[in-house]
């Protein structure tokens, strides 16, 4: 039976990711409250009951403050850092007064970054960081150089990347010394694209993410963990009310709730377990801080082993909104 890369690395066998994007309250330099620290600490002990033992960060996620409620819970559980799995990200930079929203892949920011981001969390080191999407102006030799030294300091143990394609993972990896063992895309049955080997656009931010024919399988042979965000689509099939729906979400949705019925479990359960069904073994980030809905993905794996072939490709039929390509 294949297991997913990370836990053939030993570093973590949490078939889930819980993305702390939501800690920290609203997207503003508004100092963290001990409302923010206490709805934190309730998504982490549902997480843990869960079985989810990885937590996902990135430097900007309610612009820094996300990290500092996670330092928090950190603080007030000790023994805690010890048995989990810390990832960040960085290289995205907002607007300020020298420059407009931008990437930076710069050895200089990347290394500030970390140091930041250990500073917030209150740990001398992180499992797992990320380069947060492409920088068009990255150079890779200033990446290695960045890696190496991060590497060599102990502040990182391991590296990857987000949003990136084949083509762009090879290149860096080309100047870099450690492997690259995480790549980190959009992926759900709502986003079928990664299916199809299409490209996937994220309309809503301007930005994409191009999935050339391949990256899966080389994903799978390089043992790079595909790790998915946004896996249950905004809770399209889960009980968004809020959201608009095509004739095809509203039927995928309809067989989600039967499929959820028949077999005594709930509807994000069926959801993750057709992303955790696919022999590249995804890792889910599971992007929300509400107790319940943590709780409710927690048969997720016992789904997706039960899933059959058939039923696989029902919801995914389902969601194409027509036969098979």
């Amino acid at each position: 039976m294949r297991i997913m890369p990370l836990e053939k690395r030993k570093i973590s066998s949490s078939r889930m990711v819980l993305g702390c994007m939501g800690f920290g309250g609203s997207w503003d330099n508004s100092p963290i409250s001990n409302e923010d620290v206490l709805k934190g600490e309730k998504a982490v002990d549902a997480a843990l009951s869960t079985g989810i033992t990885m937590f996902d960060h990135a430097n900007i996620y309610t612009r820094g403050k996300a990290e500092k409620v996670f330092g928090e819970i950190l603080k007030s559980q000790p023994g805690l850092r010890e048995k989990i799995v810390i990832q960040s990200k960085c290289g995205i930079r907002f607007q300020d007064e020298h420059a407009p929203g931008r990437y930076d892949f710069s050895k200089e920011h990347i290394l500030n970054s970390v140091d930041e981001i250990l500073s917030r969390l209150g740990v001398q080191y992180l499992d797992l960081l990320l380069l947060h999407r492409p920088d068009p102006l990255m150079e890779p030799e200033e990446v290695g150089e960045a890696f190496a030294k991060l590497e060599l300091s102990g502040k990182v143990r391991h590296f990857g990347v987000s949003n990136m394609n084949m083509g762009q993972i090879q290149l860096l990896q080309a100047y870099c010394d450690v492997p690259l063992i995480v790549n980190q895309l959009e992926m759900s049955l709502h986003k079928l694209d990664w299916v199809e080997q299409g490209v996937l656009v994220n309309q809503k931010a301007g930005l994409g993410t191009r999935f050339a024919e391949g990256l899966i399988e080389y994903s799978m042979v390089s043992d790079i963990q595909i790790q998915a965000w946004s896996p249950l689509a905004r809770g399209i099939y889960t009980g968004n009310e809020s959201l608009s729906l095509t004739e095809a979400d509203i039927k995928t949705k309809e067989l989600v709730e039967k499929m959820a019925l028949e077999k005594e479990t709930t509807r994000e359960a069926i959801v993750l377990g057709w992303l955790l069904r696919h022999p590249a073994k995804i890792q889910p980030v599971i992007g929300t801080t509400d107790p319940e809905r943590i709780k409710n993905c927690e048969d997720a794996v016992r789904q997706a082993e039960q899933m059959t072939r058939e039923e696989w490709y029902s919801l995914y039929v389902a969601s194409r909104g027509n036969a098979m390509p």
